[in-house]
């Protein structure tokens, strides 16, 4: 066995379950499917995380990222989260009217 030593994640059969639907819908985000791809494989204690990176042309360092952010987190994890932005300039009032 080469490379690092996997980073080993136990899933809950709920998050599990959660994770193979999100990678199996179509309409989900890439970045998100790709999340969730990245713990299901780290569950098997057979993967190697060099190959794995290289498969989903990551980083192992992201890899471990996206492994501890689940630890930390739970299955909210996989998505990204909430960022402010600069507060909107029109009421929805106004844009309704503006679109008229």
């Amino acid at each position: 066995m080469r490379g690092r030593k996997p980073h080993l994640i136990v899933l809950s059969e709920k998050d599990r379950t959660q994770f193979q639907k999100i990678v199996r819908d179509g309409r989900t985000e890439q970045r998100v499917a790709r999340r969730a791809r990245i713990l299901l494989a780290m569950e098997n204690e057979q993967t190697i995380m060099q190959d794995l990176a290289d498969k989903l042309d990551l980083t192992p360092r992201a890899i471990r990222y996206v492994c501890d952010r689940y630890q930390e987190r739970g299955i909210k994890a996989i998505y990204d989260a909430y960022r402010t932005g600069r507060p909107p300039r029109f009421s929805s009032l106004t844009r309704v009217e503006i679109i008229q």
